[in-house]
């Protein structure tokens, strides 16, 4: 493994969005959650998100180029934290009964990134972006956390704590 990445990652309204705003405010290069910027896209062209999640298959294949679009940009030698990275789309695809074989075979031929931060659950905050609803998302976090360990990364599991305490946390396990 060459690179210095890091994956923020647990199911909708855990706090991974304000924790990455928070490291970039700190100074470091972060990857917004792709998922979200294709969202957003398809809102600026006019769609809901029913509409832009109307096709799962589509949806969560525009996720996934997205996301490998976007790591092939990358330098591999800075510190990176992402929010949310490719085998997340694993777990994604799980929910939905997708196949998954072509995202894990890719994903173990890959083996990109130094420790994956699991974080925990918060109460679930619905906005324009979310459509799962609370069974899902524990669904989500389980199989997140599944998808992470069978390709042999190092999980650390970030609890519910103050922003700053989670901040701590993280930076101390980075090297």
């Amino acid at each position: 493994m060459t690179s210095r990445w890091y994956v923020i990652t647990g199911s909708a309204s855990c706090g991974k969005t304000t924790l990455i705003n928070a490291l970039a405010k700190m100074g470091y290069l972060t990857v917004p959650e792709a998922a979200r910027t294709v969202i957003d896209k398809g809102i600026k062209n006019g769609k809901t998100v029913e509409e832009i999640r109307k096709d799962e298959i589509e949806f969560q294949r525009k996720v996934l180029e997205l996301k490998i679009k976007t790591e092939k940009d990358l330098p591999k030698d800075k510190i990176v934290f992402f929010d949310r990275a490719i085998p997340d789309t694993i777990a994604y695809l799980q929910v939905y009964d997708i196949d998954t074989r072509d995202v894990i075979k890719f994903c173990k031929e890959k083996k990109t990134y130094r420790k994956i931060f699991m974080l925990e659950r918060l109460p679930l905050e619905k906005d324009y972006a979310r459509v799962e609803d609370n069974k899902t998302l524990n669904k989500i976090q389980s199989l997140l956390r599944k998808a992470y360990s069978e390709l042999g990364y190092v999980i650390i599991d970030v609890p519910v704590m103050p922003l700053e305490d989670r901040i701590k946390l993280i930076l101390s396990n980075i090297d």
